[in-house]
C-alpha cells in the first residue's frame, strides 16, 4: 500500500483529493494537514510514502515544509499540487526537494498518474510547467555562481537583500519564515566577513547581484 499525506488548506479541495485517493485500491490516506506546521507533525507520526503538497498555506509555506520534512524523511516523495505557477515558485519547490509539480487544473487521471510516477522514483511536471522548468534549470546551470562560499539559498537571499528587499519581503518571495531569512542573513554576514547589511550589499553588487527590479 502507498501511504499518502494530503496537505491542503481548502477543505472542499482536500475532501475531493481524499475521495479520489480512496478509490485507488493500492493507496491509503495517511492523514490530512491544513498547514505547513501540521504537515511536518503528521509526516513525523504517519511516515507517508508520498505527500501531496499545496504551497500556499497558513503559517510556513509548502516550500519550507517540504524542505523540513525531507530533512528527516529523505525517502518521501513530495508531489506539489498548487495554484502557483510562476517560475520562481516552481524552482523553489524543486530546490526544496519536490519530485513533481502539478497545477490544480490537473485532471484526476493526471494526479493519479503523477502519484504513481513519483512513488516509482520518477520526476514529474505538468504540461503547464515542464518546459519552463527545464529552460530555467538549463539557464541557471549555464551561469557561473557568484560567491561560492555561500549556499545557493544564501545567494538567493543576498540577491534580494542587494535589490533592497526587507527580510519580510524576502520571506514572502522565497516562501520562507522571517526567522529563517534572518538566520540566512546572519550566515551571509559571517561568511563574507561583513559587519552589516550595507557591507553585504556592497559585496553583492561587486558580484553583479541585486540588479533585478522587483
Amino acid at each position: 500500500m502507498i501511504r499518502v499525506l494530503v496537505v491542503e488548506d481548502h477543505p472542499v479541495f482536500a475532501e475531493g483529493l481524499v475521495a479520489l485517493l480512496g478509490d485507488l485500491p493500492e493507496v491509503t490516506v495517511a492523514g490530512v494537514a491544513g498547514s505547513g506546521e501540521e504537515a511536518i507533525e503528521l509526516a513525523r507520526s504517519a511516515t507517508p510514502d508520498v505527500i501531496l503538497m499545496d504551497l500556499h498555506l497558513p503559517g510556513i509555506s509548502g516550500v519550507e515544509a517540504t524542505g523540513r520534512i525531507l530533512a528527516f524523511l529523505p525517502g518521501v516523495a513530495v508531489l506539489v499540487l498548487t495554484m502557483l505557477s510562476d517560475d520562481e515558485t516552481v524552482l523553489a519547490a524543486i530546490r526544496a526537494g519536490a519530485r513533481g509539480y502539478l497545477l490544480k487544473e490537473a485532471t484526476p487521471a493526471e494526479i493519479v498518474r503523477s502519484l504513481e510516477s513519483v512513488t516509482a522514483g520518477q520526476v514529474v511536471f505538468g504540461a503547464a510547467t515542464g518546459s519552463r522548468v527545464l529552460a530555467a534549470l538549463a539557464s541557471a546551470q549555464a551561469r557561473p555562481r557568484p560567491l561560492p562560499e555561500l549556499t545557493e539559498r544564501e545567494v538567493e537571499v543576498l540577491d534580494l537583500v542587494a535589490a533592497g528587499l526587507t527580510n519580510q519581503a524576502i520571506a514572502a518571495r522565497l516562501f520562507l519564515s522571517e526567522k529563517t531569512v534572518r538566520n540566512h542573513v546572519s550566515n551571509i554576514f559571517a561568511k563574507l566577513g561583513v559587519p552589516d547589511r550595507a557591507g553585504a550589499v556592497a559585496r553583492a553588487r561587486d558580484e553583479g547581484l541585486g540588479g533585478r527590479r522587483r
